[in-house]
């Protein structure tokens, strides 16, 4: 017999169905924890949500079995959580928002373990606030994303844009970059683009753009196409569907130095460990990218 699990978040009562139900089976994580989890890192992780379109990654019946993307809001989402319909090629997607506790309990007691967020937010779909650079190493091997991210943030400290670095919680890190929504999704693009193939040609023996697997040859993949409308990448503080629950974990730029240091270092199950530390509490503001467009053109 299912049973369900009452959890109030705010003014709002969010029934959890089936809380036993285990979701990693290798680790006994049940969606009772998962709804925990996402309980616990709310205040953290809900200012890199709000107001950002959602692609929701659902395993239902768990990680080891079938799990699906879903961009459209379903029929059944209740009427209080919030949506924006924002245009695509031939018509319209309704996204899910998730702008407070009571979604983000919501969404994961429907099997949401993994939230990829739009990196511009629905009143301005067209100009990001955000730029990642996404560091895709050849293999499991962390060393290469380390020194990969060191020179990523000295040519990017070079071109006065700061920076904030983020384990996956897969196999590599992001390198976000705060941006003032001045600039289109085609400009920002296209300054990744340039920046990212600077920094492989000052160390192509390591580093690459090429995005076929055949054409890396074993070097870091240095990966920009995130970076336009409608694309999306991990949002901070997401667990992602892999055994062991690894979580995308922000993290200051001396962490890069720890030796324990890998993609996914923090886990669903250290909570506690995660929370005792908030490297982005003092995250910089928005910069524009023309006068460093304007200096990576002298490079």
């Amino acid at each position: 017999m299912s049973t369900t699990q009452s959890i109030r978040a705010g003014r709002r009562t969010v029934e959890v169905t089936r809380p036993e139900k285990v979701l990693f089976p290798a680790d006994g994580i049940t969606k009772a924890d998962l709804v925990a989890y996402y309980r616990a890192v709310a205040s953290r992780m809900l200012p890199h949500l709000r107001g950002r379109p959602l692609m929701l990654e659902r395993n239902p019946d768990g990680i080891e079995g079938p799990g699906f993307m879903q961009k459209e809001v379903p029929d059944h989402f209740p009427d209080w959580m919030d949506r924006a319909a924002l245009p695509k090629e031939e018509g319209e997607v309704t996204h899910a928002l998730c702008n407070d506790t009571a979604s983000l309990i919501y969404l994961a007691n429907q099997g949401c373990i993994t939230l990829h967020r739009w990196l511009s937010k629905a009143d301005r779909p067209d100009n990001p606030d955000r730029l990642v650079f996404d560091l895709d190493p050849a293999d499991e091997d962390f060393e290469p994303v380390r020194q990969a991210a060191r020179r990523l943030h000295r040519l990017l400290e070079e071109l006065a844009l700061p920076s904030l670095p983020m384990t996956t919680g897969s196999r590599g890190l992001h390198v976000i970059v705060p941006l003032d929504r001045t600039a289109s999704f085609a400009e920002v693009h296209g300054f990744a683009r340039d920046l990212a193939e600077e920094l492989a040609s000052r160390h192509p023996e390591e580093l690459t753009t090429a995005p076929r697997k055949a054409a890396r040859k074993g070097r870091l993949y240095l990966d920009v196409q995130r970076n336009g409308y409608a694309q999306t990448a991990v949002a901070p503080y997401a667990v992602r569907a892999r055994a062991g629950a690894p979580v995308a974990a922000p993290m200051a730029w001396d962490e890069l130095d720890d030796p324990e240091l890998g993609a996914r270092k923090w886990t669903l199950a250290r909570v506690e460990d995660l929370l005792d530390r908030n490297p982005w509490t003092d995250a910089p503001r928005g910069r524009s990218l023309a006068g460093a467009s304007r200096r990576l053109a002298e490079c």
